[in-house]
């Protein structure tokens, strides 16, 4: 009989398949078009080419660490402070209209990405085990 438990560990399971996707993704992109990415960075961020490159490495290496149980835990909570880290390039790319080659500037892409970025940050804790919030009980 399948139960709570079921779902649950195949909700994070599909998470952690969906995340390490995205963000393996991500970190390809990071690597191979930083340049791409240059005109969000805040200016106040140094060496901003180095900081695209260097967070490519850590999406990719949070996406494996994802998919391993032994790393699992710190990848996530990696992964989470990397999605609170990217905030400030979001909200300058999308307050100040900062133009990007194949992402629109419209708030109906920008609004659902800043709404959406908590979010990541959940399911990346979610996914790693390290919270059951909203879905078990305090014991």
């Amino acid at each position: 009989m399948s139960g709570a438990g079921d779902r649950d560990d195949r909700a994070r399971i599909f998470l952690r398949y969906a995340l390490a996707l995205l963000y393996a993704g991500i970190g390809l992109v990071h690597l191979a078009r930083p340049d791409l990415l240059m005109p969000i960075m805040p200016d106040w961020v140094p060496a901003p080419r180095r900081v695209i490159l260097a967070t490519g490495l850590c999406e990719i290496a949070g996406a494996l660490g994802l998919m391993h149980p032994r790393p699992r835990p710190a990848a996530a909570l990696g992964l989470a402070l990397y999605a609170a880290c990217v905030y400030p390039a979001n909200l300058k790319h999308a307050l100040e209209h900062v133009p990007v080659p194949g992402i629109p500037d419209t708030w109906w892409y920008h609004g659902p990405r800043l709404a959406f970025q908590p979010v990541l940050i959940w399911a990346a804790l979610y996914a790693g085990g390290l919270t059951d919030w909203p879905f078990r009980r305090a014991r």
